[in-house]
């Protein structure tokens, strides 16, 4: 399995608007994706940054989800967000 856990850091509001109004489309998306066991984006104590947790059966299913998150609205509407991420395989 692979496992993402990291942060997205908006740099102002107008960035965390732009999570909240793509965001809810996303996560059903990517929660229909072949191979996801876990997905969560939650916002944290600090309105600027939100938590990411994600998993998924291997890592084929990781690359796609990916490949289809760059392609999608959400992907090109906060491409320019900071994301600071770790990906492990989980044994």
């Amino acid at each position: 399995m692979i496992k993402l856990t990291g942060r997205l850091i908006c740099k102002n509001r107008e960035e965390t608007a732009l999570v909240r109004r793509y965001l809810p489309e996303h996560i059903r998306l990517t929660k229909e994706e072949a191979g996801c066991l876990a997905f969560e984006v939650k916002e944290t104590d600090d309105p600027l940054i939100w938590s990411v947790e994600e998993l998924f059966t291997s890592q084929e299913t990781f690359d796609a989800h990916q490949a289809r998150t760059k392609g999608s609205v959400w992907g090109k509407e906060t491409r320019a967000i900071a994301r600071e991420y770790a990906i492990t395989e989980v044994v």
